[in-house]
């Protein structure tokens, strides 16, 4: 099919759909996103678009599931399985940062849901299960004298999260530095930034 300018309009499929989306959800917001928005972008009637997905919600679905099929994949590398506590601890962290940077718009989706939805109620639900995931590991490393005694586990996890998840607001793609930021991040999380008194 030919577009009215003489170009040949681009052919679509759920995959590349799902990338459009994700790019209007992230600038609008989901909500404020409708069919009608996700089409133009698309450059392709609703009825087309509607004839590979079903509607916003399972375009979000998918893209939720994306960021956190990623997350959890972590959790079940052997380096996340065995070893030493802090060892797991810091190879994950490493990971999380490389999931964020390979999937960065699913991430960031997902680092946006509030709620307002069964299924972003579901990516919340699964975000927990991972933070409590790395409580628990906190936690071990605290037992095992690895992590410094008196660390709090759930706080800790929520501030470890936080720290590789603020790295969506900034990162960009190809800039210099790119390949060394997990390990960065693993090193400064682990030496701290400010020195004891």
């Amino acid at each position: 099919m030919t577009a009215p300018t003489g170009r040949r309009r681009p052919a679509y499929d759920a995959a590349s759909l799902l990338t459009v989306a994700v790019a209007e959800f992230n600038t609008r917001g989901y909500d404020a996103t409708s069919m009608e928005d996700l089409s133009r972008a698309a450059g392709i009637t609703k009825s087309s678009f509607y004839h590979h997905v079903s509607g916003k919600e399972e375009l979000l679905k998918a893209a939720l599931t994306r960021a956190l099929d990623g997350l959890f994949g972590i959790l079940s590398e052997p380096e996340s399985l065995s070893g030493p506590a802090l060892d797991r601890l810091r190879h994950i962290i490493y990971r999380q940062v490389e999931v964020l940077q390979s999937e960065l718009p699913y991430v960031t989706l997902l680092l946006r849901v509030r709620g307002n939805t069964e299924t972003e109620r579901w990516a919340l639900a699964r975000r927990r299960a991972f933070d409590a995931s790395i409580a628990s590991l906190v936690a071990e490393a605290v037992a095992d004298g690895e992590v410094r005694a008196g660390v709090e586990p759930s706080l800790a996890a929520r501030l470890l999260s936080g720290t590789v998840n603020s790295i969506s607001e900034w990162y960009r793609p190809g800039r210099p530095g790119s390949d060394a930021l997990p390990g960065e991040v693993v090193r400064i999380v682990g030496e701290g930034i400010i020195p004891p008194a």
